[in-house]
């Protein structure tokens, strides 16, 4: 369950892509990606400003791109129309022009391909653009299926679900990891601590 197919570059062909195993059903996985703003949130490359919803399958979304090393911002709006086998996403600006979610079973589960497409501008005009390339794609997909893994174990849990949609979710990349080192050590306290009481128990009693 940890396939994670490279991508391509974007900067010489017209389409990057990433695959990876999730253990959702396909009608489960489906159901997962529907939710197009928690989708692009999960991407840790990804600083959102502004998520909206602004119709029927259409979102408004601007941020900052920090997959390159010099980050830049990025602001669009996308429509959602569903395929035969997943979603298409339509972007109304910029180099990228559409972004594939490509739903298939898999032996223990599903598989999600995403298929980002350049067609917009011609070869020669990417080449100027190279700034403005998603680089994120692979990481995306790692921190997708990582999600996915947790939500097919904890989402039955409605404490959980609260916290991911209310209070992870809105959260910025780098807040997200500080929280969780904050949260690590704090287990790690609590863990020393009851070590200590066992241990002055024990010798004392």
């Amino acid at each position: 369950m940890n396939e994670v197919t490279p991508t391509n570059d974007p900067g010489k062909s017209d389409s990057a892509w990433a695959s990876i195993n999730t253990p959702l059903s396909v009608d489960e996985l489906k159901i997962f990606c529907r939710d197009i703003v928690r989708l692009y949130r999960i991407n840790p490359m990804l600083e959102f400003k502004k998520t909206k919803v602004v119709g029927e399958n259409e979102y408004s979304f601007s941020g900052k791109n920090i997959s390159h090393e010099t980050a830049f911002d990025f602001e669009f709006n996308l429509k959602v129309r569903e395929t035969k086998n997943g979603f298409e996403v339509i972007y109304d600006q910029g180099i990228k022009s559409s972004t594939n979610f490509t739903i298939e079973p898999a032996e223990s589960g599903s598989k999600l391909t995403i298929t980002e497409h350049y067609d917009r501008l011609s070869v020669a005009e990417r080449k100027t653009h190279l700034g403005e390339v998603d680089k994120s794609l692979t990481n995306w997909a790692e921190y997708l299926q990582r999600f996915i893994i947790m939500w097919k174990k904890w989402s039955r849990f409605g404490p959980w679900r609260w916290y991911m949609r209310t209070v992870w979710q809105p959260m910025k990349p780098m807040a997200r990891r500080i929280t969780y080192m904050i949260l690590w050590i704090t287990v790690v306290e609590v863990a020393l601590i009851t070590l200590g009481v066992g241990i002055y128990f024990s010798e004392f009693s």
